[in-house]
């Protein structure tokens, strides 16, 4: 297990994209250094945007709890929950906003309202 390497969260990404692009959402960049290493940041907003993958972060509407190997996964799981307050608490203490998108806030049928929580977080009207 030690030795498998996450290829990031590409499709997720290339989703929120597509998002932002057709709701005119501006503004936005990739890559950024900040702690955590946001998916993208809005640097003038100073808001930091996370897309969280449902299994990987235990989503509560969707996460199944693997059957084998329980002990390792709750550990794993666990981890990234915490390691995830940890980032939102030092973006926030450096005046940052945080966004988290789940995975599936990014299904067709689910993006009006993702939209309109981004709007609103965002300072724009839609």
């Amino acid at each position: 297990m030690s030795r498998i390497r996450g290829a990031g969260n590409k499709d997720t990404e290339l989703r929120l994209i597509q998002v932002f692009r057709t709701s005119g959402i501006t503004g936005w960049r990739r890559g950024s250094k900040l702690p955590g290493k946001p998916d993208f940041v809005f640097p003038k907003l100073k808001t930091a945007v996370f897309v969280d993958g449902c299994f990987w972060h235990g989503c509560p509407r969707h996460f199944i709890k693997p059957k084998g190997n329980a002990k390792f996964w709750r550990d794993k799981i666990s981890t990234n929950r915490a390691r995830d307050r940890k980032v939102n608490r030092t973006l926030r203490s450096m005046g940052w906003k945080v966004v988290r998108v789940w995975e599936h806030e990014l299904k067709r049928r689910d993006e009006p309202q993702l939209v309109r929580r981004l709007m609103r977080i965002l300072g724009r009207s839609a």
